[in-house]
């Protein structure tokens, strides 16, 4: 006998990174879906304003700007209760470490490059990290840099382990004016804008409608 649910399955959000140099993608979810998030988007254009050009005030030069806030909390008091031994020998540690370690490069290539250094090369490129996708349903797939992280724990174990915390995160979206052609992260973003394109045309559709006439131009 088989039992059965009318609730949805719950899509978590995540961060995942993807590196040349590692086969499997680096899958970050969030235990806990946030409740809100928080989208600013600001325009690239150019004119429209009283130094520029009138004729050039429509034009746009590229996808806006855009920031994504949103708080998520990890806690691991369930997980406790039934004994999992990571939470109990680091609490959330281990959750709050593989978002940190996205504002990091590479121990590896620092102390690779600090050889270098000794060995006499002058001219040392920083290290670049690996790309950061941020994963929120079906139709939100975008390259993202982690541009600030504001964490608040809330409590301790024994060995003062972080057993409860929220996280502030603010995500900058690359768009294929930030990327160059050759990154997988220009043709995702282009993806998402043509997907908010048919979205977008689906909604004028609906509003025609219920206005009770067709738009002509």
């Amino acid at each position: 006998m088989t039992s059965f649910s009318g609730s949805p399955r719950l899509i978590k959000g995540a961060i995942v990174t993807i590196d040349a140099l590692a086969p499997i993608p680096n899958i970050i979810p969030f235990q806990y879906n946030p409740d809100t998030m928080t989208r600013k988007l600001d325009a690239r254009s150019v004119g429209g304003n009283e130094q520029g050009d009138r004729s050039e005030a429509f034009r746009l030069t590229g996808p806006p700007k855009e920031t994504i806030t949103l708080n998520i909390e990890v806690d691991t008091t369930d997980q406790l209760e039934v004994g999992n031994p990571i939470a109990v020998a680091s609490g959330v540690y281990p959750a709050l470490s593989a978002l940190e370690i996205l504002l990091y490069p590479p121990s590896a290539r620092i102390i690779a490059n600090a050889a270098l250094a000794q060995g006499g090369i002058l001219e040392i490129l920083p290290p670049e990290a690996p790309m950061s996708l941020f994963v929120w349903g079906l139709q939100r797939v975008l390259p993202v840099r982690l541009t600030s992280f504001s964490i608040t724990e809330e409590a301790y174990d024994p060995l003062l382990n972080p057993i409860r915390a929220k996280v502030d995160l603010s995500l900058q979206v690359l768009s294929y004016s930030d990327l160059k052609l050759t990154n997988a992260g220009y043709y995702l973003f282009l993806a998402h804008q043509i997907a908010k394109e048919i979205n977008a045309t689906a909604s004028l559709s609906n509003s025609t409608a219920n206005v009770g006439f067709s738009l002509k131009i």
